[in-house]
């Protein structure tokens, strides 16, 4: 296969050269990284179910598991996440935030999407925004999405970004990828290797500024600013056939997005929900 920018099947994930790059990040300021357990499988069904599986036997804080390919990976609210091998960038990591209180711990995906953003600006160049809670745009579709699962006091946040396929190749006319972007070249071991090295980044900071505290962290501030949710109209769709719509105009201290009624009254802070862009309004 060659990709419609001329770019060729993406490369396999090289743990070496992986590694070699988190201690690089480091080298200059002498401190090692907190991604100390790093790997890589041919395939697996879900990475996020294979670490939850290790958290719960005592894995400590740093696991990365990435997979060439992830034939069931997992989304929001019970829904599988299929991928071609090599075709996407699909891997979890092993948080342990002990000294952050539960209720903020909503920010977790939010500071990821905050990583993922900043590396692929860094690594491909592209423009990228982040649609709450959990989704990677380009434009308005949806390049990458994140998942955060607790089990046995620790978190674990999966990733999963569309690396090669053309329209036909995408599971939903929403979705986008690196080659459709013209972005197909990008290499996957340097794009994890970046978005490893802004997670710990922002995640020692959220973790270590205020416990969990995202204004403290400057996270709020840097989120806000990536965001393609606030500031537009917004309609929430929750289960069993609820609705809201409204403005969206803000994100809470727990990571919650408030969204203001458009049939008036305060603002309802929303901690799942499907949201849709509606339109945007002026900022």
């Amino acid at each position: 296969m060659v990709a419609a920018d001329g770019a060729r099947p993406a490369a396999s994930l090289d743990a070496v050269r992986l590694r070699a790059a988190l201690r690089g990040e480091h080298r200059a300021a002498s401190l090692g990284t907190m991604w100390n357990d790093v790997r890589i499988v041919a395939s697996t069904g879900s990475t996020n179910t294979d670490v939850l599986r290790l958290a719960a036997a005592g894995a400590h804080e740093g696991l990365v598991l990435a997979a060439e390919w992830q034939m069931a990976g997992k989304g929001r609210q019970g829904r599988v996440w299929h991928t071609r091998p090599g075709a996407a960038l699909t891997f979890s990591v092993l948080l342990r935030p002990d000294p952050v209180p539960q209720a903020a711990r909503g920010w977790l995906p939010l500071l990821a999407g905050v990583a993922v953003v900043h590396a692929l600006g860094q690594v491909s160049g592209l423009d990228a925004s982040l649609k709450w809670p959990n989704d990677v745009l380009v434009g308005s579709r949806k390049l990458a999405g994140i998942l955060a699962e607790q089990a046995a006091g620790a978190v674990v946040v999966g990733i999963g970004i569309n690396v090669l396929g053309g329209d036909q190749d995408l599971p939903v006319s929403s979705a986008t990828s690196l080659e459709r972007c013209g972005t197909g070249r990008t290499d996957r071991t340097s794009l994890l290797a970046g978005i490893l090295a802004e997670l710990e980044h922002w995640y020692l900071r959220w973790r270590e500024t205020g416990h969990g505290d995202a204004d403290a962290a400057g996270l709020r501030k840097e989120y806000l600013s990536l965001s393609a949710t606030v500031g537009r109209q917004v309609r929430v769709q929750f289960p069993g056939d609820r609705a809201l719509s409204g403005l969206a105009s803000g994100v809470d201290g727990a990571g919650q997005l408030l969204v203001e009624p458009d049939a008036g009254g305060d603002p309802v802070a929303v901690s799942a929900g499907d949201v849709i862009h509606v339109r945007a309004t002026g900022r």
